[in-house]
This record gives structure tokens, sequence and C-alpha cells, in this order.
């Protein structure tokens, strides 16, 4: 996976720069004109709590400014029409983290799902969970479960929110479905592994971003990310915002990406 570190923010009135020094210019729209997009873009959602520390605020300030972000991103992935999102808002780790902080995030799902179910739906998005509900409060459920009801038959994008999510928990809960159905050992390919997993029916992530600095995968998507970009900005998940984004796809856009073969050549199953 290739690793590419950003540079500290420009001032907004400066355009991002192509690798050869000479910088992309959007259209009216503000939108970034490139040749190569990603069809799927995943993002770790990672610094909430340093933000909020650096501004002497309590940790779960942090996280609902976190949550409070999360219009304005899809907005702009919207804006360029890039057709699946996936976000990482809570891992099967996080429960390991200060009871009151947990109680404080569920509490923040809580009022995020209810805020901006029936807005997204009115956008054309439709909302998909990864991960599992067990162990959730019945409210925090029926209110997912509502939420990806309201908009399961909208099509202009499709955002994938991994909550409770674990990408090895993933992995281990597709294998045991496999073995449940009996299949045999020499029928089993990557392919079906891929059916069986929470993502299932969507295609792998082409582009990872990483906020807050952080160089690691923290169990994410570990199956489907074999061969995606990976992108790291020092920016916190709160102010990660446009011109965060126009770096990350201009980035995206200049790299070649090879599949473990030879330059210009893809496997077959990505042609």
């Amino acid at each position: 996976m290739t690793t590419f570190l950003n540079k500290p923010a420009q001032p907004v009135s400066e355009a991002p720069q192509l690798l050869d020094g000479q910088a992309a210019h959007p259209d009216q729209q503000g939108v970034i004109q490139l040749t190569t997009l990603p069809k799927h873009v995943a993002i770790i959602m990672d610094g909430n709590g340093r933000w909020a520390q650096l501004r002497g605020l309590p940790r779960l300030k942090g996280h609902r400014a976190g949550t409070d972000n999360l219009r304005r991103v899809i907005d702009v992935f919207s804006q360029y029409n890039i057709k699946c999102l996936t976000l990482y808002a809570f891992s099967t780790e996080n429960w390991a983290r200060p009871r009151a902080e947990v109680d404080g995030l569920l509490r923040i799902l809580s009022d995020v799902i209810d805020r901006e179910s029936a807005a997204l739906r009115d956008r054309g998005v439709k909302l998909r969970h990864l991960g599992t509900l067990d162990g959730i409060s019945s409210g925090i459920r029926e209110r997912v479960r509502k939420a990806l009801e309201i908009t399961k038959d909208n099509s202009a994008m499709i955002v994938s929110i991994a909550f409770n999510y674990g990408g090895r928990a993933e992995i281990l809960d597709a294998v045991r479905r496999i073995v449940a159905e009996g299949l045999r050992p020499e029928d089993i390919d990557e392919a079906v592994l891929s059916r069986h997993l929470y993502t299932a029916g969507l295609p792998d992530p082409d582009l990872v971003i990483r906020t807050g600095g952080e160089m690691r995968l923290s169990n994410f998507l570990l199956w489907q990310s074999a061969y995606s970009e990976y992108y790291s900005t020092p920016t916190f998940w709160p102010d990660f915002g446009k011109e965060d984004i126009d770096k990350a796809l201009l980035a995206y856009s200049q790299r070649e990406r090879r599949y473990g073969g030879l330059s210009g050549h893809k496997p077959d199953s990505e042609e």
C-alpha cells in the first residue's frame, strides 16, 4: 500500500500544487478538474479528542465537532461524484475507552442519526451499516434500522458507516458464515469471501484517508484495502474540509496503481 504524508496545509488562497509545480485550478463550483478519481473513498476519522484538548475542551466536545463535520465532507465528495464513501465511526476496540466517553459517543451517534438521516435521504444518499449491532442498545439499533430503511432505494451516493466495526471480526464472521453454509474448501476463493463480508456488493476502496496524522489502518477494511492508496493528513477530523479533500484527491490522481504488477497493467478483476 502506497503511503503519502500530506504537507502542512497551504493558505486557502493558494491552489493545490501538482507534482511538477503547476497549480490545479478549480472550476466555478470550486471543484478541481482531475483526470482520475476514486470510485470508493474510505476515511479513518481521527483526531477529535486531540482537537478538543488543544482548545481546552472535553474530549466529547471534539467528538461532537467531528459529527458536525459529516455533512460538509459528504457534500464535497458528492460534488466530485464519488459514488461510495465509507466512514470509520466506532471500532470494536473503542469499547475499551473510559465508560463516560463511550456513553457520550453513543449519545452523539443517536443524535446524528436523528438529525441527518432524513436530510441524506432527501439528497439521494443510501446509508449502509458496516459492523454488528450486537450489544448495542435497542434504541440505537432501531434508529440505525430506520435510517437504512428510509434510504434503501437511493442511488446517488452510498455512504457506509463503520460502527461497532473491526476488520478482523469482519473476516472471522465471513469465515463462520461460509462454514455454516457447508461450502467445500475447493469452492472457496476470494470472491466467495468478499461476498460474505459486511461490504458485500461494494467496490473495494480505491483511496483510504486518515486524518490526525497517524500512519496505521487501525483494523479498518483489512481485506478490502489490500491495494488501496493510502493518504494521511495531519488535519484533525473536525477541521477536515474541502481544501484537505482537494489535496487528497489530487495526490490520488497522481499515483500509478500497479496492483503488484508492471506499470500500466491491472489484474483481470480490475479491468
